[in-house]
């Protein structure tokens, strides 16, 4: 057993496999502008996901800046308060202003919140899959046209997260992923851009390379892009993750279901329901501490679980809205579900290489942090 335990671990390739993916860089000098690995990799992924367009950037937070840029949305847009704080930080560097949606026992923005609160000045639903636990798309959908709104799914946590078995890329108007280090799949940086809509493909390119558009007889600039490409180095990376996805997946799987098991029979601790006509993709492994019947809050036990030597984390346990960079800039309603997630949520390390022996022992060192709280200890 190790002496610790981490909360998370990037998945990696081989590393010949890797220095063999890179070799032909030296020969052709292409390391970045949408060069050759590159282009596979969008391929492949469109493959894999059976998308019509997928789009690689330099990292998850600059697709999205430019997904909602591409889209000229105005006005409000609908999202949740319980997320990484990219979704926000994007919303309101387009000029946007969030309006804050209470969440449900899913993670996720509650879809009854949102028709309640939508206004003549709401242009959009900008909201993550948090976990990579999709949100309850059809709800969404149905809204979206009903009062005819874009919809953008920030699937930074989701990628290889099926529903009915069809990819979680294949919804909404525009989803993005991260390819972070730690994420189920990576690029050891990097973004994508799953959609439909063939036009926007052009929009994408000039936002991620400056706005200039290249032409016979020279180029011009023609709206304000940013340097949001991917490079080959990471695309390699990628190429061969790709390839790895789906084992890195069942691997979670098997372990998050060994949690399952062991943490049923332990009172106070809730995981979560996965359901029937869902492939998750296991991204995390959130559980909630109820201090009444488990004995203490979940500060407390991520507290007694670093001691021993087992690192989990707090994620999202201030809100969005919380943070005072928006305290004033947001359109705050009732998010007390989420206030209330927020302080109990507590995720649990998961990822290819954690063994199940050690998840059994996280497992019986929470027991054994219950049972010794029982006898007052």
């Amino acid at each position: 057993m190790a002496d610790i335990i981490k909360p998370t671990q990037p998945s990696l390739p081989d590393y010949d496999a890797y220095i063999r993916e890179i070799k032909d860089i030296w020969d052709t000098k292409l390391l970045t502008n949408n060069g050759p690995k590159v282009r596979k990799l969008q391929h492949r992924i469109r493959e894999y996901m059976g998308c019509r367009n997928a789009d690689l950037f330099v990292n998850g937070h600059s697709a999205l800046t430019i997904a909602i840029q591409a889209l000229h949305l105005q006005g409000e847009v609908l999202t949740s308060p319980f997320t990484f704080i990219s979704t926000t930080n994007a919303i309101v560097q387009n000029g946007l202003t969030p309006v804050f949606c209470d969440i449900d026992d899913s993670y996720n923005i509650d879809p009854k919140m949102l028709e309640e609160h939508i206004s003549e000045k709401t242009s959009a639903i900008i909201v993550p899959h948090i976990f990579g636990i999709p949100c309850k798309i059809d709800e969404i959908e149905r809204i979206a046209i009903k009062y005819q709104l874009k919809v953008v799914y920030d699937g930074a946590q989701a990628f290889g997260t099926k529903v009915s078995g069809k990819h979680i890329g294949r919804y909404g108007d525009i989803t993005m992923f991260s390819l972070h280090a730690i994420k189920v799949f990576n690029s050891i940086e990097g973004g994508l851009l799953t959609y439909g809509d063939d036009t926007l493909q052009e929009a994408f390119s000039l936002y991620k390379n400056f706005g200039i558009s290249y032409y016979e007889t020279g180029s011009d600039v023609i709206l304000p892009g940013i340097n949001a490409k991917m490079n080959e180095f990471q695309a390699a990376m990628g190429i061969l993750g790709l390839d790895l996805v789906e084992k890195e997946i069942e691997t979670r799987k098997t372990l998050a279901h060994i949690y399952i098991d062991r943490l049923s029979g332990v009172e106070g601790i809730d995981t979560y329901p996965y359901e029937k006509g869902i492939d998750y993709n296991y991204a995390y492994f959130p559980v909630r501490i109820k201090e009444e019947s488990f004995g203490i809050g979940r500060d407390e036990l991520f507290s007694r679980l670093k001691k021993e030597g087992i690192i989990t984390r707090k994620l999202y346990d201030t809100l969005c809205c919380d943070y005072s960079c928006y305290k004033e800039r947001g359109y705050l309603l009732d998010v007390t579900h989420a206030r209330k997630i927020a302080k109990e949520a507590l995720d649990l390390p998961l990822y290819g290489t954690l063994q199940p022996g050690e998840v059994e022992h996280i497992c019986d060192v929470i027991s054994m942090i219950q049972k010794e709280r029982i006898n007052g200890r």
